[in-house]
């Protein structure tokens, strides 16, 4: 009988980790958050042909509360289904129910944002060495006024010990739909009587193996997200 990839990791003794799955409830609320997306706003998704074969990083900027559902939507079908993300552990406790949905949806790996990152970090790791696709959002946090803040080295680090390709991503119009200073999604504009555009880019991957250390693929990324920041999509 044929050995599982996990069973013959389990052989050579390498510790795994159980990244949570989304189970029939969070596949029923991805469909519902996904359905009320594409109906009362613009979404869409542009260079996914630039998307490699799993395991690989997502790096994007940081916007809204359901970033990784829209990233999660835009990939290749047969991807979502080893889609995971790194998001703070006070998701789930500073945000009532729905931080523990999103919790659910994005198939999140708690991490404690105002501790030792270095947890996190590994836990992360191991998950896209098991063959996961492991979102990270650099900046740390939402965008208090929708623009780039200053990027963290995290996504950097995993895609660079993994040796594994990092996609550069942009979440485009998120801001406008559901910032941090709304309590709700506002995805439809009633002033122009129109929806709001969502539009998901990815970038062309960048390889760990033409950086010399972390903050130069970090410093690579802030450059790629900066000129999307400059030139929206619209």
């Amino acid at each position: 009988m044929t050995k599982t990839k996990k069973e013959a990791k389990n052989k050579q003794g390498k510790q795994l980790i159980e990244v949570p799955h989304r189970g029939f409830w969070g596949h029923f609320l991805f469909g519902i958050g996904m359905f009320l997306t594409r109906t009362l706003g613009r979404y869409r998704v542009v260079g996914t042909e630039d998307i490699p074969e799993p395991p690989y990083v997502i790096s994007s900027n940081h916007v809204t509360l359901v970033d990784g559902m829209w990233i999660c939507a835009g990939l290749p079908q047969k991807h979502q289904k080893v889609f995971t993300a790194i998001a703070g552990s006070d998701l789930m406790t500073d945000y009532g129910l729905f931080g523990q949905i999103m919790m659910l949806v994005g198939r999140a790996i708690p991490v404690n944002r105002f501790g030792n990152p270095v947890r996190g970090l590994i836990m992360a790791k191991k998950a896209v060495d098991q063959g996961y696709i492991m979102l990270v959002h650099p900046e740390g946090t939402r965008s208090s006024d929708g623009k780039l803040a200053k990027l963290q080295d995290g996504a950097s680090y995993i895609s660079i010990k993994s040796n594994v390709p990092m996609v550069p991503t942009y979440v485009h119009g998120g801001y406008e739909v559901f910032s941090r200073h709304m309590s709700v999604p506002k995805p439809f504009d009633w002033k122009k009587f129109k929806r709001k555009s969502i539009t998901i880019e990815f970038g062309k991957p960048l390889l760990p193996t033409d950086y010399n250390n972390v903050s130069e693929m970090t410093e690579a990324l802030r450059q790629w997200l900066l000129t999307r920041q400059e030139k929206p999509l619209t």
